[in-house]
């Protein structure tokens, strides 16, 4: 458990930390970055004094492969990459205004919603496998735990608030449990993973690379964070400040597109992909190569399938007492790329 712990605490130490790239970002004497030239500058001159800050949560690969590509280069605007530990804050910080664009994962938006946050979701990332669990409930190798039943009575680190937590909420309910039939310890990714090596939780519910790297470790995962049970799939949200002022809408419809982009050109090129990830995540090459199939997915608007799917998950956390009032997800939605739009069908693919 000792590189899933340092990847936890590395990733704590950096939420705060935030880069900023230059519009005109040079990429230096003699070399070529892939997608420099894929995207106009756009004709927009207001667009100059804007800043966007995007967030990450846990590390995803955003700003590294942002330097690579040269992606944003040529961006009329400037930009600013910010890590978060896990969707809670990420959400919190979108409603402030203090960051403009943030992948999470499925409960986040619900919980912000409950609490009134003015934010929306404007897209979804997927896996390019759909059969790739976005996140696990995992026991230690050699646990006495083989089922969701057998979780009755014992000890679950969990983030509150996260995707992980609405795992365990579905993989408890169907097993005919509540969160009342076990001790449900909220804890954030770094304290989970202490918690999870040194044997005071039974059970971690938690996400890639963390889970993957667990598991490549010897832990087990009990219980897949897949359909029915989980989403296979990430949100991004945007302030309703930026939403609701139409040029900014439309510059943070660029900037959406080129990060999309990135990440497209990142699952096509797994070598350098592999190498962004060892140095973003600070885990070796080895063990980024392990999992990389956790940062390869492809991004679209959200669909009807999308709303649906966080509705079921909002209407289940408020009858489980995980929330105190309902969540209409289609009034917290707003689109902004085009119908249609799939960044694995781009030019910067």
């Amino acid at each position: 458990m000792s590189i899933t712990l340092n990847h936890a605490l590395r990733t704590l130490a950096l939420a705060a930390a935030v880069t900023t790239l230059a519009a005109c970002g040079s990429s230096g004497a003699g070399t070529a970055k892939p997608l420099a030239k894929t995207f106009g500058s756009a004709n927009h001159p207001e667009w100059s004094n804007y800043t966007f800050t995007i967030g990450d949560n846990g590390g995803d690969g955003s700003e590294g492969l942002a330097a690579l590509t040269g992606v944003f280069d040529n961006a009329p605007y400037k930009v600013k990459f910010a890590r978060f530990t896990f969707g809670p804050p990420l959400v919190q910080a979108a409603a402030s205004g203090d960051l403009d664009l943030g992948s999470v994962g499925d409960v986040p938006p619900i919980t912000g919603a409950a609490k009134e946050y003015g934010f929306s979701i404007v897209g979804v990332s997927r896996y390019l496998d759909p059969t790739q669990a976005v996140e696990n409930i995992l026991v230690p190798k050699g646990s006495s735990i083989h089922s969701a039943q057998d979780l009755r009575g014992k000890k679950i680190a969990v983030p509150q608030g996260s995707s992980a937590h609405g795992l365990v909420l579905n993989a408890l309910a169907s097993a005919g449990l509540t969160p009342a039939d076990v001790q449900l310890d909220f804890l954030d990714p770094a304290a989970g993973a202490t918690a999870f090596a040194s044997g005071k939780v039974d059970a971690w519910a938690i996400w890639n690379p963390q889970s993957a790297l667990a598991i490549k470790q010897g832990a087990r995962a009990l219980v897949k964070g897949l359909p029915p049970l989980d989403q296979t799939s990430n949100y991004y949200v945007a302030p309703n400040r930026d939403l609701a002022d139409p040029s900014r809408r439309a510059a943070l419809t660029d900037v959406f597109q080129r990060l999309a982009a990135e990440f497209s050109w990142g699952a096509k090129h797994p070598d350098q992909l592999a190498q962004v990830i060892a140095r973003e995540d600070g885990i070796p090459l080895a063990d980024a190569k392990a999992v990389l199939a956790e940062y390869e997915f492809h991004v679209t608007p959200a669909q009807q399938s999308d709303i649906d799917a966080e509705q079921q998950l909002g209407d289940a956390f408020l009858e489980a007492g995980q929330i105190d009032k309902s969540v209409n997800v289609a009034q917290i939605t707003q689109n902004i790329l085009p119908a249609g739009y799939d960044s694995a069908n781009t030019v910067g693919s």
